[in-house]
């Protein structure tokens, strides 16, 4: 109603350029209806008028939707001829972003009709955009970039894949998993560039005391975030984020300032035959790639020393779906509903367990049942993909037995953000000497003045059920701490995890005083973490709450002492900003936290947490969790692990499979929830 108002206004004024915007408001409104013939009738009468006045940018976006609306009508012909006259306006006007958006529309266009040429057009696109790449500084416009370019890279795949099926033998699989394995790989490849160089050596002081104080500063006002009340928060947020964007801008200085990022060289794609090389006889990696929306199906590639099988899977969307439906299913234990009596939490979590079974059953027919014959009794190196990171392929049932086994008792399993990282870091960290001494703990942490550490703790605040909603509330932006279940005056209060002392003294048992270190109550603090002496360490393990934010990934932090010995508030989050500026060359770091494994989804790159910080600061791999733990069940499998590495000599990767599947033998752990949530990502051997 209002759009054809502004038509009529424009016309009745005779204003002939304002006439565009409301005919493309109404093609719009018909597209959303389905009505594609209509649309068109207003699209051109648009374009008639864009044509007239010279606005050659608006003229390539009605051009576009022509060209997207006969596409979805199923007239090709016209599709590729509206698509091909908007890349020619882009070409003109100069602009390659839009040269790249358009060289893609029109492959997506082709894609079935001629997939020869949409190739060839998503390669001229590939190009574009990984020349607009080298001029990207900042970790997040690349990260960005990344996510952009992601529906081009899974055009590409599907291009390949068809292309195989009909000329197959030219090597096209292999070039399609090679393609999509970099695009993944990107963003990560380069910061661990970046971490081998140590980009700060022979910068400018006093660019690297303003970085620091930024990530003060900005882990300071995050931390207030936790406890401001309604009325702050929204403040505080805005002051965050242009906290983020100094950094960003410091951290852009910092790079092009710094004689070793200079000298660096872009990473460039590993070949499917480096990867290959990385692999034993013993060892199958299962790469996915989900389909992007208007996609009909998604891929598996199966790699060995001396082979490479793509699968093909059904939708994304429909992989996705069924993967979040085990995910809900398995977390049903820790996850909180508003207004839940325990009576009813206690039926969903015994209703969430009867469905499970049956659930995984039918998620490991679609992801794995396609390679069951490839995978009997092998090693497992999973390269997820959307949903699918969210979920440990440990408890998925084995396809190869048809019953409700575990996939972990006939198999190891390690999981990578990408092959490439696994090449890359062998051959980064080849040669380096094991740090001199064994353990680090950092365990129990002391979160709240009531506390019964303190010699006369705070009586806790009573908790109601208007406590509880407000809870719910204040911690919206702390999405997986574990039972944040009271506030006071808009105070976050942080549960002790009591069995966490427990697993810190099971662990440290097993190694002799003088190679251990150990920081618990007041000591396990930001500070102390930060010192430096966590080098000496081969194996770094947390025990605490974990807190995601998955708006702001740099923020996700493991929570420390919030408080110190007097009682007085001090900032105890660990972020993944401060994790980025560490020197950690261990061998392994276990962050035994709620949901560590976790962050920000960002397509094309996987979930940003704290893991790939760790590995930033120099860890060959870790071990992380993706749902908020049962603390007493965790001391137990942490204790058992740790017993496999430092008695029996197991490497990690063995030590973690022999660990769970203890836990899975006892009736009481037998549940997927208890021991299942652990997984390691990084190097296997």
């Amino acid at each position: 109603e209002y759009y054809e108002q502004a038509l009529s206004l424009a016309r009745e004024k005779k204003v002939r350029s304002s006439e565009s915007y409301p005919l493309l408001g109404l093609s719009n409104m018909e597209i959303k209806r389905g009505n594609f013939e209509k649309a068109i009738e207003y699209l051109e009468q648009s374009l008639a008028v864009t044509r007239e006045v010279k606005d050659r940018r608006r003229e390539a976006t009605i051009l576009l939707s022509l060209s997207n609306c006969y596409q979805r009508m199923g007239r090709i012909d016209k599709a590729v001829e509206y698509s091909k006259m908007n890349l020619a306006i882009w070409r003109e006007l100069g602009y390659p972003p839009s040269i790249g958006m358009a060289l893609n529309h029109l492959a997506q266009a082709e894609r079935k009709r001629d997939p020869a040429a949409a190739r060839a057009y998503v390669e001229e696109s590939q190009k574009i955009w990984e020349d607009l790449r080298r001029s990207l500084v900042t970790t997040q416009s690349r990260t960005q970039h990344a996510a952009n370019v992601l529906n081009t890279s899974k055009l590409y795949t599907e291009l390949l894949f068809r292309q195989n099926q009909a000329e197959p033998g030219k090597g096209l699989d292999a070039l399609a998993f090679e393609s999509s394995e970099f695009q993944r790989a990107r963003s990560l490849l380069d910061l661990l560039a970046e971490a081998g160089a140590d980009i700060r050596q022979g910068v400018d002081a006093a660019l690297l005391e303003r970085e620091r104080t930024l990530v003060e500063q900005l882990s300071e006002k995050a931390r207030l975030l936790t406890r401001a009340k309604p009325e702050e928060a929204e403040s505080l947020k805005k002051e965050i984020v242009q906290l983020e964007t100094d950094l960003e801008r410091a951290q852009a200085a910092i790079r092009k300032a710094s004689p070793n990022y200079a000298a660096l060289t872009q990473p460039q794609p590993v070949k499917l035959s480096e990867i290959q090389a990385q692999l034993d006889a013993d060892t199958v990696l299962l790469e996915y790639s989900l389909g992007a929306e208007g996609q009909d199906q998604s891929y598996l590639w199966a790699v060995t020393p001396n082979s490479l099988t793509t699968y093909e899977l059904p939708k994304g969307q429909d992989i996705e779906k069924s993967a979040r439906e085990v995910y809900e299913l398995l977390t049903a234990r820790s996850t909180n509903k508003p207004g839940e009596t325990a009576a009813q939490k206690q039926a969903r979590i015994i209703e969430a367990e009867a469905k499970l079974p049956s659930a995984a059953k039918e998620l490991s027919r679609i992801i794995l049942g396609p390679a069951a014959a490839q995978i009997g009794g092998k090693r497992l190196v999973i390269v997820a993909d959307g949903a699918l990171l969210y979920i440990p392929f440990t408890m998925l049932p084995d396809p190869a037995t048809g019953g409700t086994q575990p996939l972990v008792v006939g198999h190891e399993i390690v999981s990578l953000p990408s092959a490439s990282t696994l090449v890359f870091q062998r051959k980064e960290l080849a040669g380096r000497q094991p740090a001199p001494k064994m353990l680090a703990v950092i365990a129990d942490p002391v979160f709240d003045r009531t506390d019964v550490r303190f010699k006369t703790p705070v009586p806790e605040p009573a908790v109601n059920d208007a406590s509880k909603r407000a809870a719910n509330a204040d911690t919206r932006t702390l999405e997986h701490i574990a039972d944040p279940s009271a506030t006071e005056n808009g105070r976050l209060v942080i549960r002790r995890l009591p069995f966490t002392r427990q697993e810190a003294d099971g662990i440290l048992a097993l190694v002799p005083k003088n190679s251990s270190f150990r920081e618990t109550d007041f000591k396990a603090n930001r500070s102390n973490v930060l010192s430096g002496d966590l080098a000496q360490y081969r194996y770094v393990h947390f025990a605490t709450h974990g807190v995601m934010d998955s708006e702001r990934p740099g923020l996700s932090a493991l929570v420390l002492s919030t408080v110190n010995a007097d009682g007085k508030p001090q900032n105890g989050f660990l972020r993944a900003n401060d994790i980025y500026n560490m020197k950690l060359p261990a061998e392994l770091v276990v962050l035994s936290a709620c949901q560590t494994g976790l962050g920000k989804e960002v397509k094309g790159e996987g979930l940003i947490g704290l893991t790939r910080g760790f590995m930033y600061a120099g860890a060959k791999r870790v071990v992380v969790s993706l749902w908020s733990v049962n603390d007493k069940a965790t001391a137990d499998l942490m204790t058992t692990f740790y017993r496999g590495m430092l008695k029996n000599n197991e490497r990690p990767a063995a030590a973690l499979r022999a660990a769970q599947i203890e836990m899975w033998k006892q009736k009481k752990w037998q549940s997927p929830y208890y021991w299942a949530a652990f997984t390691m990502q990084g190097e296997y051997r």
